[in-house]
C-alpha cells in the first residue's frame, strides 16, 4: 500500500485505528481502506454509527461554548482524535480567540496530523500521551507551556473512556485528572452504552464485537457506571443525558433515532 504523505513513518498501514474509523465515520479524508473495512463491518450491525459520531461531536462544541461562556479559556483535550472541522480550538477561539488548548492522543496518525493542522496557531499544542498514564500528561511539556494550572480548566474525555477496559482502571486515572485541576473547572464527557440504542442489545453487540476483533474493545457501560466518572464534580443541568438532550440549540424531537446512543454530560468541579 502506498503510505499518504500525511501518514507518519512507521504506522502500520494493515492495522485499523480507532481515531482513523472516527475519522471515516464524520466524512473524513484522514483514514485506510482497512479502517473503512472495519467501520462498514460495524456498520452492518449498527448502521446509524456515522450520525452517533455526529451527534457526539455537535455535544462537543456545545460544551465547549459552554465553557467559554463560563469564562473558561483553557482546554484539555484526552482522547482527540483527528481534527475535524469545528475542533475544540476552533470553536472556543471563535467565542474568546485567547483560548488555549493542548491535544492529546497515543495514535501516531492523530498527533501527527493534529500537529500539521495546528502548526502556527501559538496557543495550542499537540501531547502524545496514554489516559491510562495522568501522570503523564500531567507533566508533559506542552500542558506546562500552555496551560495555568492555577486557572480553571476543560477536561474533555470524549468519545475515549469506552475504550479503556475496566482492568485498566479508568476511574483512578480520571480522578488523578480532577485532582489536578483548579476548583471551577469542567469535565466534558461522553460514553458509549447500550442505552438509547435503537438496535436490540444482542444487535449492537456485533457492532461491540468488530472493535474487539481489531483489537481496541469497545466498553459499554451503564448510567450508573458512567455517573461515577463525575465523583467530586456537580454536574450541570441537565445532568447525564442522551447526547442531543444537553442543552440543544434546536428542538430535539425530529433527531435521528441513532443519536442517542450513549449518554453525555458536564461536571463542575467543586
Amino acid at each position: 500500500m502506498e503510505r499518504p504523505a500525511w501518514a507518519p513513518q512507521g504506522i502500520d498501514l494493515s492495522v485499523p485505528s480507532v481515531s482513523r474509523i472516527y475519522d471515516y465515520y464524520l466524512g473524513g479524508s484522514h483514514n485506510f481502506e482497512v479502517d473503512r473495512e472495519a467501520a462498514r463491518k460495524a456498520m452492518e450491525f449498527m448502521p446509524g454509527l456515522p450520525k452517533v459520531m455526529q451527534a457526539n461531536r455537535a455535544f462537543m462544541r456545545r460544551a465547549v461554548r459552554f465553557a467559554v461562556e463560563r469564562g473558561i479559556n483553557q482546554f484539555l483535550d484526552i482522547g482527540s482524535g483527528i481534527p475535524t472541522f469545528g475542533n475544540v480550538h476552533e470553536v472556543a477561539q471563535s467565542v474568546d480567540p485567547g483560548s488555549r488548548v493542548v491535544y492529546v492522543d497515543h495514535d501516531p496518525v492523530a498527533v501527527a496530523h493534529s500537529k500539521a493542522v495546528l502548526e502556527g496557531n501559538g496557543l495550542t499544542a499537540v501531547a502524545a500521551a496514554d489516559l491510562r498514564k495522568p501522570q503523564e500528561i500531567l507533566d508533559s511539556p506542552e500542558v506546562a507551556a500552555v496551560l495555568d494550572p492555577d486557572r480553571p480548566v476543560a477536561l474533555l474525555l470524549v468519545a475515549v473512556l469506552h475504550f479503556i477496559e475496566d482492568a485498566d482502571d479508568p476511574y483512578t486515572a480520571v480522578a488523578a485528572l480532577r485532582d489536578a485541576l483548579a476548583p471551577g473547572s469542567l469535565l466534558i464527557l461522553t460514553h458509549a452504552a447500550y442505552e438509547g440504542i435503537p438496535v436490540p442489545q444482542e444487535q449492537a453487540g456485533g457492532a461491540v464485537g468488530v472493535y474487539r476483533t481489531i483489537r481496541n474493545p469497545l466498553v459499554m457501560r451503564s448510567r450508573d457506571e458512567v455517573a461515577r466518572f463525575f465523583e467530586g464534580y456537580e454536574l450541570v443541568q441537565p445532568g447525564l443525558v442522551a447526547m442531543p438532550e444537553w442543552r440543544p440549540d434546536t428542538p430535539v424531537d425530529q433527531e435521528d433515532p441513532y443519536a442517542f446512543s450513549g449518554v453525555a454530560g458536564v461536571g463542575l468541579r467543586l
